[in-house]
C-alpha cells in the first residue's frame, strides 16, 4: 500500500493508496516515502483545502468496509462545505438508528475527505475520532464557517 503525509493546520494527515483509490487517512507521524502520482494529487488538494481555496475533493476513493459503512460515507460525502447535518438526519435517510450512523461516522476511514466533522448530534457537537478528537472536529467547521454557533 502506498503512503503519504500532507502537514495541515489540523495534524499532519497520512494518506494511504491501494489499486490506484485512496482508501484511507490517519492522523500522525509524517512518511518519508516517496508519494505516487495519486498520493501527489491528494495531498495537493488537502493543502488547496487547508488554504481555503477548494470546497470539493476529486479523488477516486473506495471505502473497504459493509454496504452499510459504504452507504453513511456516500451521505456523508454528500453533505456540502459549511453545511452539517446529524446523525438523525441520515438515519431518517437510511431507515437506520442515529446511533448506527454515529458508530459509522466514527468508523469512516477517509475523514476530511468523506467529511465526518459535518456530522453532529442532534443537541450539537458529538466527539470526533481523528486528530485531537473534538479539538480537530471544531477546527474543521471553523475552517468551513459551518455550524454558527461554533464561530
Amino acid at each position: 500500500m502506498a503512503r503519504a503525509s500532507v502537514d495541515t493546520p489540523f495534524g499532519t494527515l497520512r494518506l494511504f493508496e491501494a489499486d490506484g483509490a485512496i482508501v484511507r487517512v490517519t492522523w500522525g507521524a509524517a512518511f518519508e516515502d516517496e508519494p505516487t502520482p495519486l498520493l501527489h494529487e491528494a495531498s495537493r488538494q488537502l493543502r488547496e483545502y487547508a488554504d481555503g481555496d477548494r470546497q470539493v475533493f476529486d479523488l477516486p476513493l473506495r471505502v473497504d468496509a459493509s454496504e452499510f459503512q459504504r452507504d453513511v460515507c456516500a451521505a456523508i460525502a454528500a453533505i456540502r462545505f459549511g453545511e452539517t447535518r446529524t446523525y438523525g438526519d441520515i438515519a431518517k435517510d437510511l431507515g437506520v438508528t442515529a446511533q448506527a450512523v454515529g458508530q459509522a461516522c466514527g468508523a469512516n476511514p477517509i475523514p476530511v475527505i468523506i467529511p465526518c466533522h459535518r456530522v453532529m448530534g442532534a443537541k450539537g457537537l458529538t466527539g470526533f475520532s481523528g486528530g485531537q478528537g473534538i479539538e480537530t472536529k471544531v477546527a474543521l467547521l471553523r475552517h468551513e464557517k459551518a455550524a454558527g454557533l461554533l464561530i
